[in-house]
């Protein structure tokens, strides 16, 4: 996970959004001076409220990339991502979401898996729960992480989106 530590024109914390059209719905996608903050998922096929105050800004530079390459993404033409990225969460919180971060497209792990790359094999828990809490779904693959039998379980969009996402990078789904 590329994390950014300098400025850019933009005062420290204030947010800019804008919305991408996507196959699962409008994604409300938010960034700050330091990059890419939070995506979040429709609500019943609507754009979900966000709880922080942020300026609409659709030409802002890393909302551009993070649309652009979301589309990539939605298209089969993309397997990472290339975005300065400003998750904020716990230190616990970010290891977890930087061994998201490394599972590659098309592949999964299990969440003792991801317990054990952090160091902490009995934290399974602690890191579902993290993931729970990644503010960047999909850009952090969140859902590449299953049970310890591959079945699916905890994905903040619903488990059906889970398997879609899932199957559209394996090739078994061309399109949503």
């Amino acid at each position: 996970m590329r994390q950014t530590s300098g400025a850019s024109e933009l005062p420290a914390g204030e947010l800019r959004r804008t919305i991408v059209d996507s196959p699962i719905g409008p994604l409300v996608v938010t960034a700050d001076s330091w990059g890419l903050r939070t995506i979040h998922f429709p609500v019943d096929g609507r754009v979900a409220a966000v709880d922080e105050p942020a300026i609409d800004d659709a030409d802002h530079p890393t909302l551009v990339a993070a649309r652009v390459q979301l589309d990539e993404y939605f298209a089969r033409r993309r397997t990472t991502f290339e975005l300065a990225l400003h998750p904020v969460g716990t230190e616990f919180q970010r290891r977890a979401w930087r061994v998201l971060a490394d599972i590659p497209y098309g592949e999964t792990m299990t969440y003792r898996e991801q317990a054990e790359a952090i160091g902490q094999p009995g934290a399974t828990q602690a890191v579902g729960a993290a993931n729970g809490a990644n503010p960047l779904p999909i850009v952090v693959p969140c859902h590449r992480v299953v049970g310890a039998d591959g079945s699916l379980i905890g994905f903040g969009g619903g488990l059906e989106l889970k398997r879609r996402l899932l199957d559209l990078e394996q090739g078994t789904q061309r399109l949503f």
